[in-house]
C-alpha cells in the first residue's frame, strides 16, 4: 500500500480489481509533499523515481534511507535528477523534464556481507570481504560483537579472523543480551535469521526480537530439528541458548533470509544436510553455492 499511497499523492489514478491494479496518469506526475505510512525501502524508491521527472518539487517524509536507497538516489543524480537529503528520512526532489544516460557503480550489499561474516564465524574460517563499504556495517559489526564475533576494518575491506571466541556479551547489569532489528541505521531485519543461527554456535543466552515482519522466526523449527536449543516465545521473539551441537538434516527453505540461515547451519553441522526450495535463496544471493564452494564449503546443487 505504501507504493500506491505515494503514487496517488503524486497524481496517479489507481483502481483495484479482483486480479490486478490499474494505474493511470494524465500527463506527468505532480510534485507535492508525501508522508509515507511506513519507511518502506521499495516504497521510497518508487516515490523517488516518480518524483524525479514530476512537474514541480516533492518533499518525501518518513523515507527509508538504507544504502540501496542512497545508491538509487546517487544513480538518479548522475542522470540529472535533483535530489537533496540523501541518507536522511526527508528527501527533497525537484522534478526535471528528462533524465540522461549515466554510468553508475552498484555498491556492495550490506546484507550479503553480514551473511558471509556469520557463515565464517560459525565455521571457524577466516574471511576477507573486499570493497565492503565498512561505514554501512557499523550496526552489523556492533551486534555481531555482542555475539562474540570480532571483525576488523582495513581500508575498504572487512576482515573476520579465524577461530572466534563466540561468547555472548551480557548486558551491563548482567541481564540476558538482546538482538533486535530496526529501520536503518538499526540492525537490518534481513540479517535477524543469520544472527539467530549464529547465536546457536555461541556460548551464552540471547533474546532475538524480530520486530518488523510477521512469522519470520518460524524457521527455527528446522534449526531445532538440527539440534539447536531455541525457545520460540511468540512469532517475534526467540530465546537462543548456545552453543548447540547441530547435525545434518533434510529441511525446507521458507524464504530468502531464512534459507541463507539454514545454509549456514548446514555448513556448521557435521553430517549431510539437504535444503529444499533453495530457489528462494537465489533471489537474494547470486551463485551462492559457487561462491561458498570457492571458500572451501562442501556444497552441491542437485
Amino acid at each position: 500500500d505504501t507504493h500506491l499511497l505515494a503514487l496517488r499523492e503524486l497524481g496517479a489514478r489507481i483502481t483495484v480489481d479482483d486480479a490486478y491494479y490499474r494505474l493511470e496518469l494524465a500527463g506527468r506526475f505532480r510534485g507535492t509533499e508525501v508522508f509515507l505510512d511506513e519507511a518502506s525501502v521499495t516504497g521510497t524508491e518508487t516515490a523517488v523515481m516518480a518524483a524525479a521527472t514530476a512537474d514541480g518539487s516533492t518533499r518525501l517524509l518518513n523515507a527509508a534511507s538504507e544504502p540501496h536507497v542512497q545508491g538509487l538516489c546517487h544513480a538518479l543524480k548522475a542522470m540529472g535528477a535533483r535530489i537533496r537529503g540523501i541518507g536522511s528520512n526527508v528527501l527533497e526532489i525537484d522534478g526535471v523534464r528528462e533524465l540522461r544516460p549515466a554510468r553508475h557503480r552498484v555498491g556492495p550489499d550490506h546484507i550479503e556481507v553480514g551473511s558471509f561474516v556469520a557463515v565464517a564465524a560459525m565455521t571457524g574460517g577466516a574471511l576477507c570481504v573486499r570493497e565492503a563499504s565498512p561505514d554501512h556495517l557499523r550496526m552489523i559489526r556492533l551486534v555481531f560483537a555482542r555475539l562474540g564475533v570480532e571483525t576488523h576494518v582495513e581500508g575498504t575491506s572487512l576482515l573476520v579472523p579465524a577461530s572466534q571466541k563466540r561468547v555472548i556479551v551480557s548486558d551491563v547489569d548482567g541481564g540476558i543480551a538482546k538482538v533486535d532489528d530496526a529501520p536503518w541505521p538499526g540492525f537490518p531485519a534481513d540479517l535477524t535469521p543469520l544472527a539467530l543461527v549464529l547465536a546457536t554456535q555461541c556460548e551464552g543466552t540471547v533474546l532475538i526480537h524480530e520486530k518488523l515482519f510477521e512469522s519470520r522466526l518460524f524457521f527455527v523449527d528446522s534449526l531445532i530439528a538440527m539440534g539447536a536449543r531455541i525457545l520460540l516465545s511468540d512469532p517475534h521473539r526467540a530465546l537462543v541458548i548456545g552453543p548447540s551441537r547441530l547435525h545434518g538434516a533434510t529441511i525446507v527453505s521458507p524464504d530468502i533470509r531464512a534459507g541463507m540461515a539454514l545454509i549456514a547451519a548446514a555448513l556448521a553441522a557435521p553430517g549431510r544436510s539437504v535444503i529444499r526450495n533453495v530457489q528462494q535463496v537465489d533471489r537474494g544471493y547470486e551463485r551462492i553455492d559457487t561462491r561458498l564452494k570457492a571458500l572451501g564449503a562442501r556444497i552441491a546443487r542437485e
